[in-house]
């Protein structure tokens, strides 16, 4: 979204990583002036899915842009209350399914009935707003939660591949060689 809205242009934005555009922004936008349809609604799972959410803000992003007259690249009027709209709809998805797999776990015994914990992080628990909302989902829930400082909270790639430096260094589980190993992706 951050990409499409080509943040980086944006003079509040232009050194800030795409996520962390969309929550500065964001504090300064109107959520009520877009509505997005939550993504998964008819799933009564704990998956999540943004791909459908994406489709949606696109869509409107280029209805903005013919409103306003204006070439994909440009900065949208409106791009604030774009942003608050499309971080409240990624919030509530996500509170929404990780309640599902707390109410999941609680029923099928797979988490103590007493001292449960939610333990958030990885890019997204860097997100002031979306932290908030899982801390008092937590909170409402009777959860301990547990979230690193937002400085350690980077993408999932980045921690992945740091351990695989580390492992590396280490000699710890790591194959020199890939012969006969299959791959699928999935």
């Amino acid at each position: 979204v951050a990409r499409r809205l080509s943040l980086r242009k944006h003079p509040e934005c232009h050194s800030m990583a795409g996520g962390k555009a969309i929550e500065h922004l964001a504090q300064t936008g109107k959520r009520q002036h877009h509505t997005f349809r939550l993504p998964m609604q008819r799933y009564r799972n704990c998956d999540f899915s943004f791909s459908g959410l994406q489709n949606l803000v696109n869509k409107a992003i280029l209805e903005k842009e013919k409103e306003e007259g204006i070439q994909e690249g440009e900065i949208l009027s409106c791009v604030k209350d774009i942003a608050a709209a499309v971080q409240h709809a990624v919030a509530v998805h996500i509170i929404q399914r990780t309640y599902r797999a707390m109410l999941f776990c609680i029923k099928n015994s797979i988490l103590p009935s007493k001292n449960a914990t939610l333990v958030v992080s990885g890019g997204v628990a860097s997100n002031q707003y979306i932290r908030k909302g899982l801390q008092t989902l937590a909170d409402v829930n009777d959860f301990a939660f547990l979230c690193p400082p937002p400085r350690l909270c980077t993408d999932n790639g980045v921690m992945i591949a740091w351990n695989g430096i580390e492992r590396l260094r280490a000699g710890l589980g790591v194959l020199h060689s890939t012969d006969g190993i299959r791959y699928e992706p999935k």
